[in-house]
């Protein structure tokens, strides 16, 4: 222990410490607790320190906190520390956080008011919760329902389920609904409806038995016991109802805000109705018996409607209008009675004034005397030994017995009401058990308690030792199950407690003793119990301050109760003379019911109904007998004891099973829970007492499987061992050294409280370990990929960047660039511009100054070209000069240096000279230095020659000049005289030059004037084609803004048609499929009561002829009609003979029914029939035009038929001939000798002539062959005939819509016009069309008139030529008129003549392969006769030779004569008297197994509809409605016989489907042959149409079809929960979780446990059984959705009624099962099909468990995600979610309102579960077979050796 402590109390640690305001607070350890430390250091929520001081005597400990995964448990046994907070803690969250009332603690249901109505209590839930384990779904009232339904079922032991609670903790509601649960799964077993009635009982008793409170508004002011009985096949039967201490002081007082019982305001609420008007009744607030409490309205609730139901209800139980209102009567004389007015005559009496309205009302409603009864309210009788006196009483005495009287009626009226409705209730059946429903008071404690509050609490206590005792015994039971040792638990007995209320000498003995005293008191009592008890009895107290008061220490809490009142509440005196005036009323309602108090046995009132009921298991006590009369005298408390002990041996010899209602608060708001009260109760009602037991031994207990999956973490690998139990035992020992903890038992390891906190603590370091490694790892592995990625980001963002600034810099550059180039561009323009300004004033003053510089220059070249000469002479003498001074000087100078380099020279050539190899060296040099030189000479020669050529030139070109400078010089001379001769008209010229002047300034004037005129002119006219270029620009604009706005019209309009049309064409097809559905429906109902109807024949005529078969329980979610329809083979068998008649009648019934139920459907059809109108007006015509020419083509056809029957003749002469001949050889045979074995009878003879007959009809065959063919000819040619005369269809009109705009209008009129125009155009070109057709047709006539003379002359030839040639010739004739009709042919259409004619070439060829068969035939016919004449004779010569002996010992050796067979034309035959033959050896006894895997699919219909085929090749009508209402009724019969079969069902399905399918396509229906082979085109009917049948054969498919899904969720059901929710497909995800006393399914896969694999299996089987059976491709799609369908429905609604399934893990499963699902589905091509679809809702409350629920992005994730789910389902989930390990975190309120705020607007069906028997509309499209009638052979295994081949 201190181990444990050391370890659990230590930082962290979380603890419940006590708290004055919440009970119990959270706390956590801030510091580690050391073993004798008196001071824990805590921190509270709010993140206050705290101090907490242990009590150093015991060193008590505070409670440890539950883990949070533990936290929100269905179970409160689940917990690990079981203790008072964590039970409170747990029914908070589950309250507040998920909106759960429901809790289990052990055997006990916690059931907490919401004060809200709750949509879980509806028809779905009911089926949700049935047939399933108490364990297995979230905590309800139905689930504890069901558990007492199945052990009654399956113990044979009687049920009862206690309900108690504070007044307002909803105890009657609680009762109620269990009550429509039995109702609603058990059904009735009668036609009364008892369940009905049962649930009837409630609105009559809470009006009558229940009233409003501060506490409650419906309050129950009495307790009740009902006992719903059941016969053997647990079928309602009826039930009764005990009630316990009727509240009779409400009747006449009512505390503030507190109402009278329900009936009195009703009753006022209707006063205004005219049968109430006699009652003189007013408002509520009139009387005094109903105002006491000042509020007199209920909201919310409408009196006047309940009182509408009261009477409804009465009337459902048998009380008709009469009773009800006596009824009313006495209640409304009640409320008048109340308004008396008493008045003191003086101090000791009083008086009634006379004439009292109030009174007088009584009086006449009571139909007794005004005075008598004036007179007893003030008087009372007093009798002694001698005499009697009669006594006045003062005032408040006759008010007290006014209101005593009052309480007394009311009682007598409620008591007789219960009376009456047990006998509404009763029932003749016999009853084999019970289920009893307690409601009854919870223990009461209030300011002022008093005698009510004891008796209720007495009854507590009562309850209270049986509870203890009920849950000691299964404690001691579960142990000694398991063989652990047994430790006595020590927990609370209450007996002293009772001992000292009802023992000897006890509080009620002490009452009862007093009440006997002429002058006992309340006072005096209470004085007798201080002095028996106070020092006797540790439970018995006396408060201080008060000597009218004592204390009882009750289970629950200490209670002081005043003894005020004790005494009058228990004696409950009436005066009797006050019964007396009533009893002698007239009024019999009134007198019958003080009429029973003397027959009274029961406290209430209500007899013993009569057999049948088993109340007890404790025989009567036989004197009670004789005290019956005086039973009405006991007292108040002797009654309530005698009752209570009735009570309690009741339960006793019952099952019970506890339901504890709580009352979270005082103010009735929804969802608001007060800890102090709820702990109050708690206490009171033993649910922590519970707890407490529970927490004494071994709460909590786990398999071995469950303990290994848990905790497997906490194990090593060579812990494993194969063995669990051991695995277990090994590791148990090494976590927990203390081997008191915990105990090994045969299948579970039990564990002492906290011990499961301390395993899961260990899992969760140890998980916490490995996920911090994981952690680490993982993140060591996100930080390289992050530094990896980062790495990776910053060249990347590097490389862009420089890339981006290289871009930019490579902009810069181009910028730059681009600008220089516009400033180069841009200075050029200027400088050009600045230039050529320059330039133009440089041109005007160049032009000035030349000529000045001209004349200058003129002048100065004068005087240069003289100072030229002058120069020229002077510069060339000074130059010559020069020159011979330079000439002398260079001549010297170079005389000078080349002596001197002479010199140097010699001397060197002198030194060289010496030396030969310098000589030679010289000599090569001078060889390359004369070369050298001569070049140089002779280019020097060329360089001479050139100057001296230019010297030439120059000298001729200075020749040149110097005269044209003479020629000049003369010219200019000549000018200057010229100008000197035009000097004297320059003046002449500037007068001239000056009036010019003047002229132009006046020209540039008026040119100015008209430029501004014109300029004015341009931009107004510039100005006027802007604004006509803007107007434009605005009406373009202004159209196309209109050709947009039209165009969006347009596309509006057609998006809003198209919108319309899909959602009415959407509208539509929902319609259909409702009408279908509906349909459907209507079927199934019609086929359920046809099947009622049956069983209750059957069993009638089983209950006369066949004792019955033993009961079979079934599972609870069989309604009545499915246990009942249990068919008896043997019996049907044998009566089926008898039957048949009955059978053929009944369908004869059916058929009409359906054929009613075709009305509505054919309704439907009759809006798509009048969409083809115009299609079959123009059919019409051409059928009139067909019509004509067929009238034309009868005379033509008559000349045929004419030869056709005249060949016939021929034939059958022919044919009587061979007969003849026959028979005169068979005559001769005869008449041989009479013996021996060639005569007629003997086996030669026979078989001769067996093989001459089948000859004989082979020859006929082939003649009737070789007729067929020749009316094929004559057919075919008519159909080419006809062809040439068909018209073309006229063409369609189309509709013309409204137009609205005018010209919309003219141009529609115009358009119509040439419409008319068009069309008469048209009908011309028909007209004359017509015209030239009719011409044809003449034509036609005429030659067909003249073939038909030919034919009449051929034919009369033809009757004159033998048999053989008319044959011959009649060929040859239609040989030559086919030729002839080909040559036409030919003339008019070469293409077409010549595919006709290859056509009629194969036919004839054909033809004549036959005619040469037929030949050979008749030729070898003729051969075999001659041979068997022959042996016929041989046989007549021989016959004298044989002895008698010899032909005995002889064998015979028949002669085979091979013979050709017949074509055979898919038709079967029978006789009429083989048809109950055929249909019980083709249906009833036909094993689908075997011709499902042996022979074809649907073989049977295939078969039918054979038979079917020869019965309307013969017209015999009466034959087609007899086999198929066999057919029929005999499918009818087989399902019911074996409906459970899904093999059989399926089977059946394929062939009706498939017989249906037969019907249609041979139906001769253009629609049903396109895909017919021309063979199949000839089987059609012929003679009968059997549309109707058809719709019947539909009808009765749709019914299979329904069978068939209801066996296939027969089969499926129990597989879907354990294989999609509860087994873990993929081990180790989903974490087991620790569970309570309510075990539920476990989720590992056990031996005989379903799992996904086991669903799949199971499908694979349905699809390869109905593929092997050939059902049609589309029906399977349909089948296999509705699978699909059920799947998801049950699954889902399974979800949301369990909490320990939602979770993350449990989500992972689920969509992983899905896909496995999918995957199925893409393996058998059904993707298609819808079935995935149908597992969306499942799909998206799996993703709904996985996704995160944090932020309000996630909510917005989730609305947007979840749209196939309904609002109340998203929010059923979040609130069921529920973490499975330490890390996952709840859903928090705020985040769940955030979704209910999102979804408020969505418009959906407030329905929580999905309706599981669904059934989609099922249709059943056109399959046609391509298997061809004749080809099928029937095997002799069938037994249809009746039926002959046609």
């Amino acid at each position: 222990m201190n181990q444990e402590l050391d370890f659990m109390f230590i930082k962290y640690a979380r603890v419940w410490i006590p708290d004055d305001e919440e009970v119990w607070r959270s706390a956590e350890l801030t510091k580690d607790y050391r073993q004798g430390d008196g001071v824990l250091q805590l921190q509270l929520e709010d993140g206050k320190d705290l101090e907490f001081k242990l009590d150093p005597k015991t060193n008590n400990l505070p409670h440890l906190r539950n883990p949070d995964i533990l936290v929100g448990e269905n179970d409160l046994t689940a917990l690990s520390y079981l203790h008072e907070p964590a039970v409170l803690h747990n029914l908070k969250v589950r309250f507040i956080d998920s909106k759960l009332i429901y809790t289990y603690c052990g055997i006990v249901l916690v059931a907490i008011n919401p004060y809200e109505t709750l949509p879980i209590y509806g028809a779905d839930i009911i089926n949700a919760y049935s047939g399933q384990n108490m364990g297995d779904m979230d905590p309800h009232i139905f689930a504890v329902a069901e558990e007492a339904y199945k052990q009654m079922a399956r113990d044979e032991r009687n049920q009862s389920i206690i309900v108690s609670g504070e007044s307002g903790a909803g105890k009657t509601v609680s009762a109620k609904y269990a009550m429509r649960y039995f109702a609603t799964v058990s059904g009735s077993a009668s036609e009364a409806n008892v369940e009905e009635k049962v649930l009837a009982s409630n609105p009559i008793m809470e009006s009558i038995g229940n009233a409003k409170t501060t506490r409650n508004d419906n309050s129950s002011r009495f307790g009740k016991y009902i006992e719903i009985g059941f016969d053997k096949k647990y079928h309602i039967i009826g039930a009764n109802m005990r009630t316990y201490l009727l509240e009779k002081s409400r009747v006449v007082f009512q505390a503030d805000e507190e109402r009278n019982y329900h009936i009195f305001y009703q009753l006022c609420a209707s006063a205004h109705l005219p049968e109430f008007k006699a009652l003189k009744l007013g408002k509520a607030n009139d009387f005094h018996y109903t105002k006491q409490g000042r509020n007199p309205v209920i909201d919310g609730v409408d009196d006047a409607k309940e009182m509408s139901t009261t009477r409804n209800a009465f009337i459902l139980l048998g009380i008709n209008e009469s009773y009800q209102m006596g009824l009313f009567q006495i209640l409304a004389s009640i409320l008048h009675l109340g308004n008396v007015d008493v008045k003191d005559r003086d101090s000791d009496s009083s008086i009634i004034p006379p004439n009292n309205g109030h009174l007088s009302v009584f009086c006449e409603l009571m139909g007794v005397t005004y005075q008598d009864m004036s007179h007893w309210l003030c008087h009372k009788k007093l009798k002694t030994a001698t005499e009697t006196y009669i006594k006045p009483i003062p005032k408040l005495q006759a008010i007290n017995a006014r209101d005593a009287l009052a309480k007394h009626i009311y009682a007598k009226l409620f008591n007789w009401i219960v009376d009456h409705v047990n006998k509404a209730l009763h029932s003749t059946v016999k009853q084999h058990s019970f289920i009893g429903v307690l409601d009854i008071y919870g223990f009461e404690t209030f300011e002022i308690n008093s005698f009510e509050q004891f008796c209720i609490n007495y009854a507590n206590e009562k309850l209270q030792q049986q509870f203890n005792m009920h849950v000691f015994k299964l404690e001691q039971e579960e142990y000694m199950k398991e063989q652990i040792p047994w430790t006595l638990i020590d927990f609370y007995d209450n007996q002293p407690c009772i001992n000292l209320i009802e023992a000897k000498m006890g509080i009620l003995d002490l009452l009862d003793e007093e009440c006997k005293m002429p002058k006992g008191s309340d006072d005096s009592w209470a004085q007798k119990l201080y002095n028996t008890h106070l020092k006797t009895c540790a439970l018995f107290e006396k408060p201080r301050m008060s000597n009218k008061a004592f204390i009882i220490q009750h289970f629950a809490d200490k209670v002081e109760y005043q003894c005020d009142g004790f005494l009058e509440k228990n004696k409950d005196t009436v005066n009797e003379e006050q019964i007396n005036v009533l009893k002698a009323s007239k009024f019999d309602l009134l007198v019958e019911l003080f009429h029973d108090e003397e027959k009274a046995t029961s406290p209430t009132g209500a007899a013993p109904g009569p057999g049948g009921r088993t109340r007890l298991s404790v025989k009567p006590d036989k004197g009670k007998s004789s005290q019956a009369s005086k039973e009405h005298k006991k007292t108040v408390g002797l009654q309530f004891r005698n009752s209570l002990q009735l009570l309690m041996e009741t339960l006793n010899a019952t099952t019970p099973h506890y339901v504890r209602c709580i009352k979270p608060n005082d103010y009735k708001h929804a969802f608001t829970f007060d800890p102090k009260r709820a702990v109050q109760q708690l206490r009171a009602c033993g649910v922590l007492e519970t707890i407490r037991i529970s927490a004494a031994g071994f709460p909590s207990r786990w398999t071995y499987q469950e303990f290994f999956s848990r905790y497997r973490v906490l194990m090593k690998q060579k812990d494993v061992l194969t063995d669990k139990k051991m695995t277990c035992k090994n590791v148990l020992e090494k976590l927990v050294q203390d081997p008191d903890k915990y105990q090994f038992g045969k299948t579970k390891i039990f564990f002492r409280a906290g011990q499961v906190a301390y395993l899961e603590k260990l899992r969760a370091d140890k998980l916490r370990a490995a996920c911090i490694r994981i952690q680490k790892t993982i993140r060591c592995w996100l930080a390289r990929k992050k530094y990896l990625r980062m790495k990776h980001a910053a060249t990347t963002i590097q490389r862009f960047v420089r890339g981006y600034q290289a871009r930019c810099l490579a902009k810069f550059l181009r910028r730059t660039r681009a600008a220089i180039i516009i400033q180069k561009y841009q200075r050029m323009y200027i400088q050009k511009t600045c230039y050529k300004r320059k330039q133009a004033a440089a041109l005007a003053m160049q032009c000035i100054l030349r000529a000045y510089m001209a004349r200058q220059l003129y002048k100065a070249l004068l005087r240069e070209h003289k100072a030229v000469i002058i120069q020229k002479m002077v510069r060339g003498w000074l130059a010559r000069q020069w020159f011979k001074r330079s000439l002398k000087a260079i001549v010297y100078l170079q005389c000078c240096i080349r002596r001197m380099r002479a010199k140097r020279e010699l001397k060197k050539l002198k030194i060289e000279a010496r030396s030969v190899e310098h000589f030679k060296k010289l000599n090569i040099g001078m060889e390359n230095k004369i070369m050298q030189l001569q070049r140089r000479i002779d280019d020097q020669n060329k360089e001479n020659r050139s100057m001296s050529e230019r010297l030439n030139t120059l000298e001729t070109s200075h020749a040149v000049e110097s005269e044209r400078m003479r020629a000049e010089v003369t010219r200019l001379r000549g000018a200057e005289e010229d100008a000197k001769n035009n000097a004297n008209k320059v003046t002449s010229l500037l007068e001239e030059l000056e009036r010019l002047r003047k002229d132009l300034q006046n020209t540039q004037k008026e040119k100015k004037a008209i430029e501004d005129w014109a300029q004015t002119y341009q931009d107004e006219m510039e100005k006027m084609i802007s604004e006509l270029k803007e107007q434009n620009q605005l009406l373009k604009t202004e159209k196309n803004n209109l050709n947009q706005l039209i165009q969006e019209q347009s596309q509006q309009w057609t998006d809003k048609m198209q919108r319309a049309l899909k959602e009415e064409t959407q509208q539509l097809e929902n319609d259909l499929n409702e009408e279908r559905s509906r349909y459907q429906n209507l079927l199934t109902e019609h086929l359920r009561l046809e099947e009622k109807y049956d069983d209750l024949k059957e069993e009638i005529t089983l209950a006369v002829n066949v004792p019955k078969p033993g009961h079979r329980r079934t599972d609870s979610t069989h309604s009545s009609n499915e246990s009942e329809c249990t068919y008896n083979s043997e019996f049907a068998e044998s009566e089926e003979g008898s039957r048949v008649g009955e059978d053929v009648s009944k369908s004869i019934l059916d058929m009409s029914l359906f054929l009613k139920l075709q009305k509505r459907v054919s309704e439907l059809e009759q809006e798509k029939q009048s969409l083809q109108n115009e299609l079959d007006r123009r059919e019409e015509q051409f059928q009139r035009a067909r019509a004509r020419d067929d009238e034309e083509h009868k005379k033509a056809r008559g000349a045929e038929l004419e030869y056709e029957s005249l060949k016939r003749q021929e034939l059958e002469s022919e044919n009587k001939k061979l007969k003849h001949d026959l028979n005169q050889m068979r005559q001769s045979l005869r008449g041989g000798a009479e013996a021996g074995s060639g005569a007629p009878g003997s086996p030669a003879y026979t078989v001769l002539l067996d093989q001459l007959n089948a000859s004989n009809e082979e020859l006929e065959v082939r003649k009737e062959e070789v007729l067929i063919l020749r009316s094929q000819l004559v057919s075919q040619k008519e159909a080419m005939q006809h062809k040439t005369t068909m018209t073309e269809p006229l063409p369609y009109i189309e509709d013309v819509q409204k137009l609205t705009d005018a010209k919309e209008i003219s141009q529609a009129y115009m358009g119509l016009k040439d419409t008319n125009r068009l069309l008469e155009s048209q009908l011309q070109a028909q007209r004359r069309s017509h015209d030239n057709e009719v011409e044809v047709l003449r034509g036609e006539l005429h030659s067909l008139k003249e073939e038909n003379n030919r034919q009449q002359q051929l034919l009369a030839q033809n009757l004159q030529l033998p048999p053989e040639a008319r044959i011959e010739a009649s060929l040859q004739h239609e040989i030559t008129r086919l030729t002839n009709e080909n040559l036409e042919l030919h003339s008019d259409d070469p293409k077409e003549y010549k595919a006709y004619r290859i056509s009629m070439l194969r036919r004839m060829v054909d033809l004549m392969e036959q005619l040469e068969k037929q030949d050979k035939t008749v030729r070898k016919l003729k051969k075999q006769l001659k041979v068997f004449a022959k042996k016929i004779n041989d046989l007549e010569g021989g016959q004298m030779d044989v002895s008698p002996g010899q032909t005995a010992d002889e064998p015979v050796h028949p002669v085979n004569i091979p013979r050709r067979e017949k074509d055979f034309q898919g038709m079967l035959e029978y006789k009429k008297e083989d048809e109950l033959k055929l249909v019980k050896n083709i249906i009833l006894e036909l094993k689908p197994r075997g011709v499902a895997v042996n022979l074809i699919p649907g073989l049977p219909a295939y078969i039918l509809f054979m038979c079917l085929r020869h019965a309307d090749y013969i017209n015999d009508d009466q034959k087609v409605r007899s086999l198929l209402t066999s057919v029929i009724n005999s499918i009818k019969k087989i399902l019911k016989k074996r409906g459970d079969d899904f093999e059989t069902v399926s089977f059946w399905l394929a062939n009706t489907c498939r017989f249906l399918h037969c019907l249609k396509q041979y139906s001769g229906d253009e629609q049903f042959m396109k895909h017919n082979s021309p063979k199949q085109n000839e089987h059609c009917l012929s003679n009968f149409d059997l549309a109707e049948y058809r719709q019947v054969l539909s009808d009765l498919a749709i019914q299979i079809y329904q069978q068939l899904i209801k066996c296939m969720e027969n089969i499926l059901q129990p597989m879907i929960v354990s294989g999609m929710l509860e087994h873990e497909t993929i081990q180790g995800v989903s974490g087991v979780k620790p569970t309570g006393l309510r075990k539920r399914t476990s989720s590992i896969a056990d031996e005989g446990t379903y799992t996904l694999d086991s669903i799949i299996r199971q499908l694979n089987t349905f699809h390869s059984i109905m593929c092997h059976h050939g059902t049609d491709p589309e029906l399977i799609k349909q089948v296999v959705k509705q699978q699909f369908y059920i799947i998801g429905a049950v699954t889902l609604n399974n979800l949301l009624l369990r909490k320990d399934m939602c979770s993350w893990s449990k989500g992972m499963q689920i969509r992983y099962n899905v896909s496995q699902l999918e995957e199925w589905l893409r393996d058998k091509n059904l993707m298609t099909c819808g079935a995935k679809e149908t597992l969306e809702p499942l799909i998206q409350a799996a993703q709904l468990l996985q996704v995160k629920k944090k932020t309000d992005e996630d909510a917005e994730a989730i609305c947007s995600m979840c749209n196939a789910l309904s609002t109340a389902q998203i929010v059923k989930v979040l609130n069921l979610y529920t973490p499975v390990n330490a890390f996952e975190e709840r859903v928090s309120v705020l985040f769940i309102r955030t979704i209910q705020t999102r979804l408020r607007d969505r418009k959906e069906s407030p329905q929580l579960l999905m309706d599981t028997k669904l059934i989609y509309p099922v249709t059943f499209p056109f399959n046609p077979s391509s298997l061809a009638l004749e080809t099928i052979q029937i095997p002799s295994s069938l037994n249809l050796a009746f039926l002959t081949r046609v």
